[in-house]
């Protein structure tokens, strides 16, 4: 059987500049958490897992019927990393050659750019990150013989970053001409990102 690909989105944080879970934020009515497990979803990743933390259970009710879901223990101390080895945790028992990483609130970072960073995943010791003119971000590709290390280098915010820093081996995926790079940390944040969708309608 044909390895697959599977999708991570990290969703528990509190969303403290934004006054409240991103995960429950809305776009064109849509809540992120949603939008995002559907993105990668669309991008044929598959399994797809959603990390909740802040606002649960509500957070969990905002998701598809069906869509699979963990908690992630320490969101609140440790951040990032308690959701990246909650995922991890998770996606342990499947048959997975890689992991997409994406965070929630990237929703600039749809399926077609998805689909591309993943398809680097011919190996399982791949590395791949999306890139925005040549600036390496979002989304994270993690081939399954890294799991372990990066699992054990996450802490605080950074997520996998301390894994990936200094590493030659990371292939950047160039995204920019199909996806928008803006996080959405704050309220003026989503102000701008809906004044941006007006005026392209």
């Amino acid at each position: 059987m044909e390895k697959t690909v599977a999708g991570l989105l990290l969703a528990a944080g509190g969303g403290r500049r934004m006054g409240r879970p991103k995960a429950a934020v809305e776009l064109d009515g849509e809540p992120l958490v949603r939008r995002g497990a559907r993105a990668l979803g669309a991008a044929g990743l598959d399994p797809v897992v959603v990390v909740l933390g802040a606002g649960l259970p509500g957070t969990a009710d905002l998701l598809d019927e069906g869509t699979t879901w963990v908690p992630a223990p320490g969101w609140d101390t440790e951040g990032q990393a308690a959701s990246l080895r909650a995922g991890l945790d998770a996606l342990s028992g499947s048959d997975a050659l890689a992991v997409l990483v994406a965070l929630v609130d990237t929703p600039g970072i749809g399926p077609e750019a998805l689909a591309r960073v993943a398809a680097r995943a011919t190996a399982p010791d791949v590395i791949a990150r999306g890139a925005v003119g040549g600036r390496a971000g979002h989304p994270v590709l993690l081939g399954r013989d890294h799991w372990e290390a990066v699992r054990a280098a996450a802490t605080g915010d950074a997520g996998a970053r301390g894994f990936l820093r200094g590493r030659g081996d990371v292939v950047a995926v160039e995204i920019g001409d199909v996806a928008v790079e803006d996080d959405l940390d704050t309220p003026d944040d989503l102000q701008r990102w809906n004044r941006r969708e007006e005026a392209g309608r």
